[in-house]
């Protein structure tokens, strides 16, 4: 699926025609407050969509299989380079959002030698220039060292709820990671390229992520999920569903528990990627030959349980299941303690001082934890992983299809998946919470067929399996019993509930005049 992210010329190659109307009047506003704003057309548009998680969930960093897909909300780039630096050995970015009472206008003097950014301090436009960043790496590897890149004038509009759960800041840092690169003379902006530079970006503002969300934003494809893999390298792919009846749609509820992955990262989002590496090495030291290093990935911290599997089960002929249902057995007898382990106890079974521990597994990013529930996210990421070959499985295996005209049955076992992975992120990887339990109990008892948290947890959106003559019965439940306890406005209501249809990844929107 690799290749060009495309160019177009019509808001038709990018939305649904049920979205075109609102789409319409938003992209106009942002092209006539970029007239006003700078005193000067936007030459392009950068647009690159959130996404939601069908199946596969807080795997991506342990490297395995995810199957996601891209949503109409996204993050929307006007761009010009219509302006000259006012220092020597400097380029100059004004960067500023729609709605600027949440997100004040900045002003940035870039030295040619680095972007500065403070991943200590909660700044909106710290996403623009870990984008930034990470398209100047590529710029700098295609043009040498010295390549000095174009100052930028930059007006963002975000549709994704920050901290919502379908990834507002990767769909950010992908729009400006390609902002950046449209604008400084790139025509041909390859789609692993893009995602492979925003997943390092957003890592520059203190979020761990493993892939699947920058996977998503670039690669997606109107009318089907997309099944991102990770090793041995990243590649993206299609996966259609069959026909159904009744048909299947999926909802997108919001919480409105709000998780900042940048902020409560250190106790949540970084502190499971330290946990699943931590039990990579562990399994790795107590199930492998004495010496057996552990691999060198793309892991976030260099290395992941992917790792370990491959080296428990180098030479098998054994199914990619059997391998996953192997390791369940073999975790549960390994990983024993319940209550989790000390970083001394870590150390003691990985066979390291408590020192190399902490270097090599908590120095990367904040992370604060005093006993490591390996056992548990071990667990987690074998069962999910297979639970994404199961869910594959009935979407493509010919013995699987539904076969009458009625598909309840199949539907169902799409359905209970998603509710098996609800569990085991609230029960082994302890990132649900109340909230989103409530929502998903709702949902089930209104007639969905599966519900789960997508995003990374704690918080954040629901998504549900739902047949398409419920979507109202469902609607309605989740606005009579949960929403209407909730102090809301009428513009939060219109956003609480969304019937999501697969839509396209990344795109770059040429201008004629400031106009489309």
């Amino acid at each position: 699926m690799s290749g060009p992210v495309p160019t177009v010329t019509a808001l038709h190659d990018i939305y649904t025609q049920q979205a075109l109307a609102d789409q319409a009047v938003r992209w106009n506003k942002l092209l006539d407050k970029f007239q006003a704003l700078y005193g000067g057309p936007a030459q392009f548009v950068s647009r690159s969509p959130g996404r939601v998680n069908i199946i596969g969930e807080h795997i991506d960093y342990s490297l395995y299989s995810v199957l996601p897909m891209g949503m109409t909300p996204d993050v929307i780039i006007a761009v010009s380079t219509d302006l000259e630096p006012s220092q020597d050995g400097t380029y100059k970015l004004k960067i500023a959002n729609v709605d600027n009472e949440r997100f004040p206008t900045r002003e940035f003097d870039v030295s040619y030698s680095d972007v500065e950014i403070d991943a200590t301090k909660h700044e909106w436009t710290n996403y623009f220039k870990s984008g930034l960043r990470g398209a100047l790496q590529l710029l700098r590897k295609k043009y040498g060292a010295d390549f000095r890149p174009k100052s930028m004038q930059v007006l963002m509009d975000g549709t994704v709820p920050a901290g919502g759960g379908l990834s507002s800041s990767a769909a950010f840092v992908s729009a400006s990671a390609l902002a950046v690169m449209i604008a400084n003379g790139e025509r041909d902006v390859d789609k692993k390229a893009l995602t492979e530079v925003a997943i390092v970006s957003e890592r520059a503002v203190g979020v761990n992520s493993g892939g699947m969300d920058q996977s998503a934003s670039v690669f997606s494809e109107r009318g089907s999920a997309l099944l991102v893999s990770f090793t041995p390298s990243l590649s993206a792919r299609p996966v259609y569903f069959p026909k159904t009846n009744p048909e299947l749609c999926f909802m997108v509820a919001q919480s409105f528990v709000t998780s900042n992955k940048q902020e409560t990262g250190p106790i949540h989002y970084n502190l499971r990627v330290v946990e699943c590496s931590m039990a990579a090495a562990y399994l790795n030291a107590k199930l492998l030959p004495k010496g057996t290093e552990l691999p060198k990935d793309a892991g976030p911290l260099g290395v992941s349980i992917r790792g370990f599997h491959q080296n428990y089960f180098k030479d098998t002929q054994k199914t990619m299941p059997e391998q996953l249902t192997e390791l369940v057995e073999l975790t549960k007898s390994t990983l024993t303690q319940e209550q989790g382990y000390t970083v001394e106890e870590v150390a003691s079974g990985i066979g390291i001082s408590v020192d190399e521990v902490k270097s090599r597994f908590m120095s990367s990013f904040p992370v604060r934890g005093e006993h490591f529930m390996l056992r548990q996210r071990a667990l987690h990421v074998f069962t999910e992983a297979l639970r994404v070959l199961k869910f594959l499985a009935l979407l493509e295996d010919p013995a699987q299809a539904p076969d009458s005209e009625h598909t309840v049955e199949y539907n169902g076992k799409l359905g209970e998946l998603l509710n098996e992975t609800q569990d085991s992120c609230r029960d082994l990887y302890e990132c649900s919470c109340s909230e989103i339990d409530e929502l998903c109990k709702i949902a089930r008892e209104a007639g969905s067929y599966g519900s789960r948290l997508t995003g990374a947890g704690w918080g954040g959106c629901s998504v549900h399996l739902v047949p398409a003559d419920k979507i109202e019965n469902i609607k309605k439940a989740l606005l009579e019993k949960y929403y209407s306890k909730l102090q809301l406005s009428e513009k939060d209501l219109e956003e609480v509930i969304v019937v999501s249809r697969p839509m396209n990844g990344s795109a770059v929107f040429q201008l004629t005049g400031g106009k489309f």
